[in-house]
């Protein structure tokens, strides 16, 4: 499954240290691709496993992350206006 992460951290003190939690649990399932925005493809385990460690940080009344999932990721399309750096196609 294809996914597209967005999460919005208010960050007051307590924001100040969750924001680089979230940050590291995205980054370990996702590729980071724009300050809080992710992509990548993740089975479906993977997206329970990334939900849930992100609920324990996450405040419900103050902070939100948007899942966008699709089936795969050739159903998007992908336009750049200004700086283009897609990073989710450098391979190793």
């Amino acid at each position: 499954m294809y996914v597209i992460l967005v999460y919005d951290i208010v960050t007051d003190d307590t924001g100040k240290k969750i924001l680089p939690k979230v940050f590291k649990i995205c980054k370990k399932y996702l590729t980071h691709i724009q300050n809080s925005v992710f992509e990548g493809n993740i089975n479906l385990a993977n997206i329970e496993m990334l939900k849930c460690e992100l609920k324990q940080y996450i405040r419900k009344d103050m902070d939100s992350v948007i899942l966008f999932t699709s089936r795969d990721e050739k159903w998007l399309s992908k336009e750049f206006i200004g700086v283009e750096d897609d990073k989710t196609s450098r391979f190793l």
